[in-house]
């Protein structure tokens, strides 16, 4: 089949924080086979990737990426005492600036089309940008409660799109899409995100990036164990920190949702990288995410050759 027999391909680029490294992976590896999708739609971090690849710049992104270390990634958080978020705003702003696209961007400039996904906080509404600043766009669409601030756009405040579309097929779909291929970074993840951490040895490593983050940490974690007495016993289940728990709430919210919305509007073609040993903060997994990415559309390539005649 040529390029001009070829249907118009979406790519819907799922939710799924440090999981969504595999769609870099995803994205080489249907190059490979002769896939190039004409619409990118992305959901919280998979907005950051399409936003990288429809900018023509996915590979000085995946350099980055792989690059990471763990004490990389603790120097995107700071202690914010507004609670508003945990995330160095102003350090991924450069980020952003140096790796994914040019900060004066426009939606509309691109050679392909591209949208993402944001909630309305105030009434719990889907909103798509499908025009305006990339920059915006990707804010809006990856502002998770609790470890972004909202993102105050066009007098609303907007959260991560994932609370209403984390795998956004309607997207493709509405923007012209005769074939949707979407990539669902939450199946196999519920129940797989807690692991068993010597407290002692976070204790350590937040020694090594930030003494101060790291007293306040050990002086909470003192208090409440002063307030709250465990057993010594080494089989005595500890409850799990505020990361894990709320690691747990977002995988099982976006797995009910995803579930949902793809029972309503199923793509023609589903990838689910295996990616649940890898937790939701672990940017710095990059290497296994994209190589898993890689490996799911390997699975499908013959579906794939079949289904577009490749």
């Amino acid at each position: 089949m040529t390029k001009q027999e070829m249907p118009k391909i979406g790519l819907a680029l799922g939710s799924g924080s440090a999981r969504g490294w595999s769609h870099i992976g995803v994205i080489k590896a249907l190059a490979e086979i002769g896939i190039e999708p004409d619409i990118i739609s992305g959901c919280s971090i998979g907005s950051v990737v399409g936003a990288a690849y429809v900018s023509g710049r996915l590979e000085q992104f995946e350099e980055w990426v792989r690059s990471l270390t763990r004490m990389d990634v603790a120097r995107f958080f700071e202690l914010d005492f507004s609670l508003s978020g945990f995330i160095d705003i102003e350090r991924l702003q450069g980020f952003f600036d140096d790796y994914v696209m040019d900060g004066q961007s426009q939606i509309e400039s691109l050679d392909k089309t591209f949208a993402a996904v944001a909630t309305d906080l105030e009434n719990g509404r889907e909103i798509w940008f499908t025009e305006g600043s990339i920059k915006e766009a990707i804010w809006a669409s990856i502002a998770l409660p609790g470890i972004f601030p909202p993102v105050r756009h066009q007098n609303r405040w907007l959260v991560d799109g994932g609370l209403v579309n984390p795998v956004p097929v309607s997207i493709c779909r509405a923007l012209g899409a005769e074939v949707v291929i979407a990539v669902n970074l939450n199946g196999d993840i519920v129940g797989k995100h807690f692991t068993r951490i010597d407290p002692d040895k976070q204790i350590e490593t937040a020694v090594e990036e930030n003494s101060l983050k790291a007293n306040i940490s050990k002086t909470l974690r003192d208090y409440s164990s002063a307030l709250f007495p465990t057993k010594d016993k080494e089989d005595t289940p500890r409850p799990p920190g505020i990361f894990e728990a709320l690691a747990g709430s977002i995988n099982i919210t976006q797995d009910r949702i995803t579930r949902s919305r793809m029972a309503g509007d199923p793509p023609d073609f589903l990838l689910t990288p295996k990616l649940s040993k890898i937790g939701l903060l672990e940017f710095y997994r990059a290497e296994e995410a994209i190589h898993e990415g890689e490996a799911c559309v390997l699975r499908q390539k013959e579906q794939f050759i079949n289904y577009l005649n490749l």
